[in-house]
């Protein structure tokens, strides 16, 4: 990935660069945050790491940033002083604590990786799915995870994307065919759009994924535990394939907006839940 480094503290910018380099990121340091904005403007870049200090508030620096770029980029401040909470009503996707820790870095650069797939994926109009039976588009959905990655950034609000995925569907594809594959995707669409609550926002993502938004948590909890709950619910099915050779394989996975953390993540096979639980 592209890295651009806005920093007055050439030991830490010589610091990133050795450990980022060797493992194929191409860096560019800035010292200057005014040439900072510029330099986004003429190029694109996936992430930036900036230090705010001298400045008492980073969030003007960070908005010029956003409306300067034509691509999203993932946004970490680097601050020994700054909370997290801080950082993200700033407009910021997360915070790297200084003293930095590699092991923090990397962490935060696949937890960029994670979310720039996604926001590429959500804004690909090559291929769109219809709306139906509950489920919005593609398109639509994009609308609407970009608004509430605007709210993240304007005003910190937590949002999290639920993905739910037929995860082997290139295998039952090529094993058990085509009607196999979109079978058990049908079915998969018909046990969430049922699972679901009423507010829950639900669309059709790829060709065997769909993505609930969900914003504005009423309890801190209340994301993983509708994670746990579709992923236990869904576990329970055992008519999710069409009895093809290969047993149909479930992902669900929570995304926190806007730092792209992985919350938690179930991989299972329909009925296989059950079945564990009775032995």
């Amino acid at each position: 990935m592209k890295i651009l480094l806005v920093d007055q503290d050439a030991l830490v910018t010589q610091l990133l660069r050795s450990k980022l380099e060797p493992v194929g990121h191409q860096i560019v340091e800035e010292p200057v945050k005014n040439n900072a904005v510029e330099k986004l403007a003429n190029d694109n870049f996936d992430i930036v790491i900036m230090d705010p200090a001298p400045l008492t508030t980073p969030r003007p620096l960070i908005l010029n940033m956003r409306r300067s770029v034509t691509n999203y980029p993932y946004i970490l401040i680097a601050s020994e002083t700054i909370s997290r909470e801080d950082a993200v009503q700033a407009g910021a996707n997360d915070l790297l604590k200084k003293p930095m820790n590699p092991d923090a870095v990397f962490n935060s650069l696949d937890n960029a990786k994670r979310l720039i797939k996604v926001v590429k994926n959500l804004s690909d109009d090559s291929e769109d799915f219809p709306s139906a039976g509950g489920v919005i588009a593609k398109s639509a959905f994009n609308q609407l995870f970009l608004s509430a990655m605007d709210r993240a950034d304007r005003y910190g609000e937590q949002t999290y994307v639920l993905r739910i995925a037929l995860s082997n569907h290139t295998e039952i594809q090529g094993t058990d065919g085509v009607y196999a594959a979109e079978f058990a995707v049908a079915k998969l669409c018909q046990y969430l759009v049922l699972l679901r609550r009423q507010s829950d926002i639900i669309g059709q993502t790829g060709k065997n994924e769909y993505s609930l938004l969900l914003q504005r948590p009423a309890y801190e909890t209340e994301p993983v535990d509708a994670a746990n709950r579709f992923a236990q619910q869904l576990g329970g099915y055992k008519d999710i394939d069409a009895s093809g050779r290969t047993p149909v394989e479930i992902t669900v996975s929570l995304l926190d907006i806007p730092s792209g953390e992985m919350r938690i993540e179930h991989v299972f096979r329909p009925g296989e839940v059950e079945k564990a639980a009775a032995q």
